[in-house]
């Protein structure tokens, strides 16, 4: 009896041991993560602290700057005469030692006025201002894209004492009427801009200005050696460059006693305590993850019954170890009938079943099914044949290894029935999408030709004139044929470029310069302006680039939108009518070019501007509605867009952008 009880208490005694081991492993675990955390502790503070110091530093320098450059836009008010201009800008020098020399220059950067600080020799004495001409020109160039001041990158000059300076150039344009006619250049010494921080900055600390190499460019503060380093880098973000501000810390890290002794205690109390919570907490988790699991085992029973996907699990030797309802339901068997099955499965039609078993075959050899599924043939208990969708993936359990293969089977019978409908739906929407197309194209044919078409009327009819009154000559004759075929050309370009428009294809470009799209439909224009007694202006901006087009279709849309303009015009009431044609650079973004149309009429009313681009709409008893529809069309083809906009004091400018090619 005492040997059996012996027997059945060594093992309780080693579980007990081997628990307290574990017990005593935490405790000590504790108490040495406790003590690092604590060192780690102190020396992120010690970090922080010098990483806010840093931030600090940064920001009274940038305040100092922002200070200097008020100053310097105080020398120029008012358009100073020389001489008081430099007796301000000493003055200024006096009192900022940071400034080391002040220049006022011409907008082609010639000095026109300098002073230098009264602190040093002069800083370029040696090598002469002129070499460094271009960081001066340079940083003026940024300037003046800024609109505003603008610093250079850091440079070494050498003084006549065998040292010398980190420097950096600051160069503020000062423009009148929004033309820069001056410049105000300031040179920087780093070294005393780092002199000028306060001494809760450097007492302790070494402040440094680096590259970004670590390389340093100005030093200030004491440098203690020993003991841990703490180093912290912010950037000075200036328009035009960034500096690197470097503050460096020799103060101790924290020391491990005399903390140690309290925290051992301190561990160690929380750490038993801690335990028998954790075992109490463990036992009442234990309990809640059984119930927890039971709900979950009774969800998941809900939810597969409820389901009309058909579920089924095999095991890796093809037999049939789960069903769901729907299953029984899609197949027409019992689970009990189908649990266990593995060779023949009594829901495969007999026609097919060597093809399933060989598939099956292939599936356990281990090859991964396509994961967007694969359609067969399954037979219902009674005969019935129907598709299915199958969808199958691994079966792997809660250690990662495979036990079987889960299948989703979908009854696809309405869903081809409904393929059925919908293709034959699609091929009634083709046909009556084709008449369409043809009633789209015949519309847009004959919008387009009235132009070229009346155009050809006009130069012929002016010619017969010509040969009725006698006053003609072979010149003027020539000429009027030649338009007439150059219009006729033209129609035939207008039918191609609207049947690749219908078509949708890519539409033939070529890089072409603005002036001649203008020259092209100028003729045009002043047949109907000499009719309606409209003067046309033509405004280019000088060195326009090309612009990558299809010249046909744009055309058209410049020559639709002065027609347009022009008859907008023809009132009883305007009395001043102007017609301005205008080609410029798009001043949002310079790599487009905008071409603007710009009338004297009346201007568009509300109700009329929000459906302006609505194919079909129009204001005109003769018009189709067509013309500013295709017109935006085309220049959305481009990339570019077309607006309007009010032109005061009346009238109405329509503008669109086309992408700007190569210099013409």
């Amino acid at each position: 009896m005492l040997e059996r009880l012996g027997e059945r208490w060594r093992p309780q005694h080693w579980r007990r041991r081997l628990l307290w081991s574990a017990l005593t492993a935490l405790v000590l675990a504790l108490l040495v993560t406790l003590v690092w955390l604590a060192g780690r502790y102190e020396a992120s503070q010690l970090q922080s602290r010098l990483e806010r110091d840093a931030a600090d530093a940064v920001g009274d320098i940038r305040s100092r700057l922002t200070r200097n450059l008020q100053s310097l836009q105080a020398l120029q008010f008012g358009e100073p005469a020389p001489a008081r201009w430099s007796q301000e800008a000493t003055a200024l020098l006096r009192e900022r030692r940071e400034l080391l020399r002040i220049e006022w220059r011409d907008d082609h950067l010639n000095v026109l006025n300098q002073a230098g600080t009264p602190y040093r020799p002069p800083v370029f004495e040696r090598l002469g201002r002129d070499s460094v001409q271009s960081e001066v020109a340079q940083v003026c160039n940024v300037a003046r894209r800024l609109s505003g001041p603008a610093y250079s990158g850091s440079y070494f000059v050498p003084m006549t004492d065998g040292l010398g300076l980190e420097v950096i150039e600051m160069c503020l344009p000062l423009a009148s009427a929004g033309v820069v006619m001056s410049y105000l250049v300031a040179t920087y010494s780093l070294q005393d801009v780092l002199d000028d921080l306060g001494p809760q900055f450097t007492r302790s600390q070494e402040v440094s200005f680096t590259e970004g190499d670590g390389t340093r460019l100005a030093i200030r503060g004491s440098s203690r050696r020993g003991g841990r380093v703490f180093s912290a880098q912010h950037l000075l973000d200036l328009p035009g460059t960034t500096l690197v501000l470097r503050m460096d810390s020799w103060r101790g890290a924290p020391e491990l006693f005399p903390n140690v002794l309290t925290a051992l205690v301190t561990a160690m109390s929380i750490a038993l305590v801690a335990i028998l919570l954790l075992l109490g907490k463990d036992m009442r988790r234990r309990l809640k993850a059984e119930r927890d699991l039971a709900d979950a085992l009774a969800f998941r029973k809900a939810m597969e019954d409820s389901l009309v996907t058909g579920l089924r699990a095999r095991d890796l030797q093809g037999r049939i170890t789960y069903v769901n309802p729907a299953f029984c339901q899609m197949v027409g068997f019992t689970a009990e009938e189908l649990m266990g099955q593995s060779m023949h499965a009594p829901y495969w039609p007999p026609e097919f079943a060597d093809e399933y078993r060989k598939r099956q075959a292939i599936r356990l050899a281990g090859n991964v099914p396509p994961r967007e599924g694969y359609e067969s043939v399954f037979m219902h208990k009674d005969g019935t044949r129907f598709p299915v969708l199958i969808i199958e993936a691994p079966l792997i359990n809660a250690q990662g290894v495979q036990t079987g293969w889960m299948s989703a089977f979908l009854d696809i019978r309405e869903q081809r029935r409904i393929e059925e409908l919908s293709r034959a739906s699609q091929e009634r929407l083709q046909a009556t999408a084709r008449l369409a197309m043809v009633g789209e194209m015949a519309s847009l044919l004959s919008h387009e030709l009235n132009q070229p078409l009346a155009a050809i009327a006009s130069y012929a009819t002016g010619t017969q004139n010509l040969l009725d009154h006698g006053a003609h000559s072979p010149a003027d004759i020539r000429l009027a044929m030649y338009r007439i075929a150059e219009q006729a050309e033209r129609a035939g370009k207008v039918i191609k470029s609207v049947h690749d428009f219908v078509r949708r294809r890519d539409q033939a470009r070529e890089a072409i310069a603005p002036r001649l799209l203008l020259d092209a439909i100028l003729p045009l224009v002043n047949l109907q302006a000499r009719k309606l007694g409209v003067q046309v202006q033509i405004r280019l901006a000088p060195d326009l680039p090309t612009v990558l087009c299809d010249r046909t279709m744009v055309e058209q849309v410049l020559l639709n939108l002065a027609r347009n303009g022009m008859q907008a015009m023809d009132q009883p009431e305007i009395r001043h009518r102007v017609l301005t044609l205008e080609v410029r650079r798009s001043p949002a973004d310079a790599r487009w070019i905008a071409f603007s149309v710009a009338d004297l009429g009346l201007g568009i009313a509300p109700e009329v501007a929000a459906q302006l681009f609505t194919p079909f709409f129009t204001t005109k008893a003769e018009g189709m509605g067509l013309g500013l529809s295709l017109c935006r069309t085309v220049i959305e083809q481009h990339g570019g867009t077309l607006a309007f906009e009010s032109n005061p004091p009346q009238g109405t400018v329509f503008v669109f952008t086309l992408p700007a090619g190569p210099a013409a």
